[in-house]
């Protein structure tokens, strides 16, 4: 049990800085858009895509394609974490203004 206490701090410290180094993006929703609408990401990494809802209204990000559906308050804000992924394009949108969609791109 010692052992175990004394090497769990090493694991952790040598685990943290890993876990700070996958890539983010944030996408903000204004006026029924996302910017930018065209998101870049990198392939076979696990990204955290923010969502800032700078607008009046509740809305919901949701991409059927990345499993994924999360209500955003009105000046409120959601993270979600998404891949690794392959190349290609991936939508969302939001569910309650089907004409407001974009993409991450991974290249």
């Amino acid at each position: 049990m010692r052992r175990l206490v004394l090497t769990l701090p090493l694991v952790l410290a040598v685990t943290a800085p890993a876990l700070a180094d996958d890539p983010e993006v944030t996408i903000t929703l204004k006026d029924h858009q996302f910017t930018p609408s065209e998101v870049p990401v990198p392939p076979g990494t696990k990204v955290k895509v923010t969502v800032k809802n700078e607008q009046p209204t509740t809305a919901e990000f949701e991409s059927r394609v990345l499993h994924f559906e999360k209500i955003v308050t009105a000046g409120g804000q959601v993270a979600v974490f998404v891949g690794p992924l392959n190349p290609g394009s991936y939508e969302f949108y939001d569910d309650f203004h089907h004409d407001t969609r974009g993409h991450l791109v991974v290249k």
